[in-house]
């Protein structure tokens, strides 16, 4: 699927493509990907490259293209972690811009609302690659704090009832921060490398990646700071449930040896030999009597190690 786009325009969008016009693609077909290639002329070999989700963040040049791969974070509703980052190919030339993803994602439409509320334009179409830097890096942030939110739900919860669900989505989310530390860092390099290449072609907007950088540094901190809480949260927990099988292990072998003193009793006057209370006639209360009073003076010396 594939937009046209005006970025003088306030990135409206229309019906067919012309020169100059902001091509955005996703989750392209055959006749997307001909037109990609023999109507732009986009190498082949590096829409291949976009489509591999484990691409890292690079850019490159090949004849007059300047082509970048950026890494986004998005929802995945498929799997149980959360949040993923996914490729974004941004692909310029002095009069032709392309980004394409070959995934479903709201990054694109996402922008275009951002850029309508800051009265964003692109002057330069180096200039889209930073504007979506920093709107990927905002997204960043956007998910972090709604990882923040979840984690604290998940602490709520395992506050009261340590269950193996809530566990296991605290690693899943621990797996999304990885990705996102991962991807914030590789974009981290390819901004700097960026910044080279428009140097040297002198098209750089000093500003604007300055802010981007500046917000990289924050997300990358962010991320850092709740991957090491959420880590010293599931070691917390790893040790309270700990502590709470060695309580329950220790109140068992004391349940365990203040039951086996009847027993013992019980085994010792049921020997098929004279004894000498054998006659009595209270000799069975006597020995009842004899079991509860060892099995209370067990129960209450347990009580007092705190084995009960």
């Amino acid at each position: 699927m594939k937009k046209y786009l005006y970025c003088e325009n306030g990135f409206d969008e229309k019906a067919e493509y012309a020169p100059g016009c902001w091509t955005s693609v996703e989750y392209p077909d055959d006749s997307d990907l001909d037109f990609l290639t023999k109507k732009l002329n986009i190498p082949k070999s590096f829409l291949e490259d976009i489509a591999d989700t484990d691409e890292q963040p690079r850019i490159e040049t090949e004849g007059n293209w300047l082509l970048t791969i950026l890494h986004i974070p998005m929802e995945s509703p498929q799997s149980n972690v959360p949040f993923l980052t996914v490729p974004i190919g941004i692909i310029t030339d002095s009069r032709t811009m392309v980004t394409i993803c070959f995934l479903r994602t709201k990054f694109i439409s996402n922008f275009i609302q951002y850029s309508h509320r800051k009265n964003i334009s692109i002057k330069e179409n180096t200039d889209l690659i930073l504007h979506l830097l920093y709107f990927s890096t905002e997204c960043f942030l956007k998910h972090l704090k709604q990882i923040n939110q979840f984690v604290n739900t998940s602490e709520q919860k395992l506050e009261n009832s340590i269950r193996n669900e809530d566990l296991l989505s605290l690693m899943n989310i621990q797996k999304s921060l990885v990705y996102f530390n991962t991807s914030i860092h590789s974009n981290e390099v390819m901004a700097d490398r960026l910044k080279s290449h428009l140097i040297n072609n002198n098209c750089l907007n000093a500003a604007l990646l300055e802010d981007a950088t500046i917000e990289l540094e924050q997300a990358g901190n962010t991320v850092n700071i709740y991957s090491e809480l959420l880590t010293g949260t599931m070691d917390t927990f790893a040790s309270i449930i700990s502590n709470n099988v060695n309580a329950i292990m220790k109140r068992m072998t004391s349940l365990s040896i203040t039951l086996a003193i009847p027993t013992l009793i019980a085994s010792f006057y049921g020997m098929n030999v004279n004894i000498h209370v054998g006659g009595n006639p209270y000799a069975f209360v006597l020995i009842i009597l004899l079991s509860v009073v060892i099995s209370t003076l067990a129960f209450f010396l347990f009580r007092k190690i705190k084995w009960f």
